[in-house]
């Protein structure tokens, strides 16, 4: 069961918060509460609200079934950016430079399920599994070149 939260336009720059949503992404709600606990960035607290809500809104959708809050995990965790404010800065000889300050979307969705998918392989790879190396290319040994010195 899954279920989602999401926080839009909120007024810190989506570098910023990624870096505080990497720390999260792929854990148990319980070890992500207590990571952002420590953090100490500004981004932390907004995160830790959102996925409080997205635990009660699993609450709230599951109330005829049973819900283990012990293994909901996050299972997506996408930080977007939102619109610009525009602000104008005074600059020297009556010039003015613009100030944009940026805001960010954050969605959350988090799951019960324990299974996870794997990420397939790239298709470099699946070719080299593919064609084991065999013959003399494989057993040739590199070229080492000559010093070059007095003898």
């Amino acid at each position: 069961m899954e279920a989602k939260a999401s926080l839009r336009y909120l007024r810190i720059t989506p570098r910023k918060v990624r870096a505080v949503a990497d720390l999260i992404r792929g854990k148990k709600v319980d070890q992500a509460l207590a990571q952002l606990a420590f953090v100490e960035k500004r981004a932390a607290e907004p995160m830790a609200k959102l996925l409080r809500s997205a635990v009660a809104n699993a609450e709230l959708t599951a109330k005829d079934q049973s819900l283990d809050v012990d293994r909901l995990h996050v299972k997506s965790l996408m930080v977007d950016q939102g619109p610009s404010l525009r602000r104008y800065m005074p600059r020297a000889m009556g010039r003015a430079f613009k100030v944009l300050k940026k805001t960010s979307h954050i969605s959350l969705v988090i799951s019960d399920e324990s299974k996870k998918r794997a990420m397939p392989a790239s298709p470099v790879a699946e070719r080299a599994k593919a064609q084991p190396a065999t013959g003399e290319a494989a057993k040739a040994q590199p070229a080492t070149k000559k010093k070059k010195g007095r003898s």
